[in-house]
Order: C-alpha cells, then structure tokens, then sequence
C-alpha cells in the first residue's frame, strides 16, 4: 500500500467528521460501503459503528412528500448516496401503488440537501447514473435536464459531484466550478471477468475489443489499450426522417476493423436498456464468426424484460453480459447464469475516503496499476 493510500485510514486527517446518507433506492450499496469505511476506520486506531446517517423521505396520501435527517449532520462532511434508475421503490398515491421515477428520486434529493439546511460542513452527492444524462445535446427544441440539475444542485450548495461512466461527461461544461468526477469501474470489471469466465485469455491472437458505435469508443479504447488487443467499432446507421421512442430508428449496424474470426470478443457500453442494439451487435458479429462474446453495461436495466437475451443465450449469440450494482438490478436478472454482477463498493469507498481527507483522487480514477498488477498476476493466462 503506498503512502497516499495510508493517509485514507488515518482519523485525525479528515477534512470533518464523515457522515453518509445513503437514500431509499441505495440503502444495500450503502451497507456495502459502510462497511469498507467502518472496517477503514477501525485500521487507523478508530472504532465507529456506522457512518450512515439515519434519514428518509417519508410521503403523504396525496404525494406530496419531505426530507427528515433523524440525527445531527452539523459539521459533517455528508455524502448522499441516491440512485435515480432505482424503479423498485414504490409509493402510495391516492390509493395507487406507483415505482418512483428518475424524477422522484431527484426531488428526494433536493429534499435531503434542504433537511441539511446549511448545517453540514460539505455536501456531496454521488449519483452513479446521473439524472437526465441520457439527453446530454440538443437538437432541436429540447430541453437540458442533466445541465440543469447540475445548476441547481452548485446553487443548493452541493461542493461535489461524483458519478459513473456518464453518457457524456461534457455536461460538466455546465457547472465547471463545482467539483465533479466522472469514474469509470474498468478494474473491476476485469477482475470480475478473471474470476467468472473460463479460460479467459484476453491477449491479441484470441481476443478483441469492439465498440457498439462511436460514442462508446473511448471506453473501449481504453481496454484495448491497457490489455494490448485490437479495437474495431460499429457505427450506426440511423433513419433521421422518423423518431420512434424518442429517438431515430437505426437501419444498420457497420463494422470496421480487423477480423474477429475465431477471437474471444468484449463489447463494453454505459448502458444496456431494451438490449436491442446490444444484440444486434452480436449477431453481426457472430456473422463474422467471432467465437464467445461477452457484453458490459455499466448499468444493466434491461427495460424490455430478459427474454431476448435468454434467447441469445441459448442460441449461442451472447455468451454473457456483465453490469454494475451502481444501479438496481432486479433479482430475476441476478438469477440468470449468464449474468455477472461487477461489485463497485469499495471503489466507491476508497474515494468517499479520499474525498474526506483531502487527498489526491488520481491514483482511485487512473485503474492503470491496479490492471497492471492484475494482469501480472494471471499471466500464466496471458501465454
């Protein structure tokens, strides 16, 4: 462990005393990080029973809901943990059972930020998936969700902001005084990958990267390139004349780059949510004989059920699919044996850690390392 590594631990180095409000639709990936930061704390000379801040956001019979923080967060250096993809939490609403929306899981936010009521010593929220990050441009009159939440939650006081993989991290052009990380699991996404798949050889003769289209690129780049494998790319071909499910069909999957015949294939994106384009990737891929295919989706949320990829499955199309606990992942789909879920807590641990005691993030964000160690230590794998 290197020195800035150590300075983690240590108690009297914090910036505050560390509070963590981990909400509704977080509370099992909270437990999980109190854990790491109890077990933390202990190493460094101090015994806590948990950082977690004991607070909810409780709603009436017609809806209308508000932030409690049952405890004092005065002088705290709070982080608030919200998962806005989380669609299994519900509410009653005149009667009606209603799964709250990327919407409603926002609005609790900014309610926790007010219980605070200016009292904490630094508020950070961490939003793996970030709200309205899917409609990062504008094209034609449309609105900006993601840079307007970003505004709002600067102007509410939030010092920072740390998410994952987000769909285009840009959007911090919006809000570029206010602290905000965008990390991106690519160690552990390997690692997992080590410990669940047979006879997995990422070297150059038998494995490659493909990027589903060009806004994937750079993640994938970045495998490719830490393993020492080829990188080839579908771009999509799309009807621009029509817009179906708010956004224009696509006509067709290109590829382009060296072959995949006979070669082990990773195909990695930030999210899977019908699988559609997921899929047909892997048909044209397997068009071009590529032997076994495995998926990654930072957030797995399968909106259009499971069936297809079951199908894929059992035809041989898809070999399996990995996803993050960054966001709820329901539990017909941790079920499946083609699944394989990538634990991200402790990543998000080490840097609530760091973040707390001021200290460098670099060597948290850059996975460079931690894969060159990983590599090493499989490389009777990599002959």
């Amino acid at each position: 462990m290197n020195q800035s590594s150590k300075v983690i631990f240590e108690e009297n180095s914090r910036v505050a005393p560390l509070g963590v409000i981990a909400m509704e639709s977080a509370t099992v990936l909270g437990d999980k990080i109190n854990n790491y930061l109890i077990r933390w704390a202990k190493e460094g000379g101090t015994e806590y029973d948990t950082f977690l801040v004991e607070a909810d956001c409780p709603r009436f019979s017609s809806g209308d809901a508000k932030g409690i923080i049952k405890e004092s967060v005065r002088g705290k250096d709070l982080f608030i943990i919200v998962d806005v993809c989380n669609y299994s939490c519900k509410y009653t609403m005149f009667g009606n059972e209603n799964s709250m929306s990327p919407d409603d899981h926002y609005q609790d936010l900014k309610r926790m930020i007010q219980a605070a009521s200016g009292k904490a010593h630094r508020i950070n929220v961490i939003m793996p998936s970030l709200y309205g990050g899917r409609q990062h441009k504008r094209s034609y009159r449309e609105s900006l969700d993601c840079a307007v939440a970003l505004q709002e939650l600067e102007n509410m006081g939030v010092s920072n902001i740390v998410a994952f993989d987000a769909h285009d991290p840009r959007v911090h052009n919006a809000v570029p005084l206010m602290g905000f990380d965008n990390l991106m699991p690519s160690y552990q996404v390997l690692k997992t990958m080590f410990k669940t798949i047979d006879n997995f050889r990422p070297v150059k003769d038998s494995f490659m990267i493909i990027s589903p289209d060009e806004g994937a690129i750079n993640r994938n780049m970045y495998y490719a390139s830490v393993l020492g494998v080829d990188l080839g790319m579908f771009y999509k071909r799309r009807d621009y004349s029509r817009v179906v499910n708010g956004r224009n069909p696509i006509v067709a999957h290109e590829y382009l780059g060296n072959s995949v015949e006979g070669k082990d294939v990773f195909i990695a994106d930030d999210i899977i949510s019908s699988g559609e384009s997921m899929l047909d990737i892997a048909y044209e891929l397997k068009k071009r004989k590529a032997n076994r295919i495995y998926a990654y989706a930072t957030y797995a949320i399968f909106t259009n059920g499971l069936e297809t990829f079951d199908k894929a499955v059992a035809e041989g199309m898809i070999d399996g699919v990995f996803g993050t606990n960054l966001t709820y992942i329901k539990p017909e789909l941790k079920d499946r044996p083609w699944f394989h879920e990538v634990d991200v807590s402790k990543y998000i641990a080490y840097f609530i850690s760091a973040l707390n005691h001021d200290v460098s993030t670099s060597l948290i964000m850059d996975p460079h390392e931690k894969i060159k160690q990983l590599l090493e230590k499989h490389k009777d794998k990599l002959v």
